[in-house]
Order: structure tokens, then sequence, then C-alpha cells
């Protein structure tokens, strides 16, 4: 009679159990949202660098008349470009975009918004990324919708593609104003 060693049963049990993780976490109500102890809250203190020929935007500007939208974005993120067109269209609507450049280089950074077109109203970057960690990102993009006194009323991670923007960027907008 043939023994089973532990060895082939390894990795049809680990394999298992990876799969019951995976279908798990697939059941959670929205796997792409990320909890945000800033919601609520007025949006963290704005430190930029000069980007380019960028108007830098400061906290008084997340204070002013309006609902507006902070992005975080980079040359060497996918993601961001995939996102791209539609922040456009959004800056093209008149809604208030003002981006970040998270940890690239200004020559990359100008470069893609050459190339892409800049939705930005104002900008700057953050080449460090002290900015980010004080707003909680974690990595782009994200976009936080902010309402007329500073405040956080949601924090996107992920490109903006056009189900994003229908089912929860907007919806965020309408309740800022």
């Amino acid at each position: 009679m043939a023994r089973i060693s532990p060895l082939m049963i390894a990795p049809p049990a680990i394999f298992a159990g990876l799969a019951l993780l995976f279908y798990v976490g697939m059941q959670r109500e929205n796997p792409d949202s990320l909890p945000s102890a800033l919601k609520g809250k007025p949006a963290p203190a704005v430190v930029l660098e000069q980007l380019g020929q960028q108007k830098l935007f400061d906290d008084s500007d997340l204070r002013a008349d309006g609902v507006k939208l902070v992005n975080y974005w980079a040359s060497w993120c996918a993601p961001c470009r995939v996102e791209h067109p539609n922040l456009a269209a959004m800056a093209e609507e008149g809604i208030l975009i003002y981006g970040v450049n998270y940890k690239d280089t200004d020559a990359k950074a100008l470069g893609f918004l050459k190339e892409m077109g800049d939705p930005f109203a104002m900008g700057g970057s953050d080449a460090k990324g002290k900015m980010a960690i004080n707003w909680g990102v974690y990595g782009v993009p994200e976009t936080f919708v902010i309402d007329s006194k500073g405040n956080i009323v949601l924090r996107f991670a992920g490109p903006i593609t056009k189900r994003v923007l229908e089912e929860q960027i907007r919806p965020a907008i309408a309740a800022a104003q």
C-alpha cells in the first residue's frame, strides 16, 4: 500500500486555503474602498514645491468656496494614464482639480502633462512624499473630494473610470455642495 507523503498534500491544501481567502475577500461590499480617518475632517496642510509653471495651491485654496478635487498622480503610474482623460473631461465641465505630483521628477511629470494635457487648475510637486503621508496616501492615483470648508468628503484610491465617476465621485461632489 502506498503511503501518502505530507509533501503531496501540502500544495493542494495551500491552494485551497488561498482560494478561500480570495473568495472571502471578493465578497466584501466594495473591495476598492479604503477607510479614511480624515473623512469629514479638515484636509491636512498643503506643502508643495513648484512644478513647472503650474500655479501652486495652498490651504486657503482648499477652504475657498466650491467643491474641488485633490488628485495624487505620477508619470510612472499606469493607472494615472487610464484616469487622465476622465480628469480632463471633469476639468472641461468646470470641476476644480488640484494635482499633486507624487514622488516623481519634474522633467518626467512635465513630460506627462505635455503628452496627456494638464487638467489641473493648480498643482505642485510632492517629490519626497511627505505631504502624501499626512493625507494617508499609500499609492497613486488617489483622489480626494473637498468641500467649501476644506473638509474631506471622499477619498478614492485607484483610477477614476467612468463608472467610478458616476457612482462615487459625482455623488460625493453633490454631497459636498
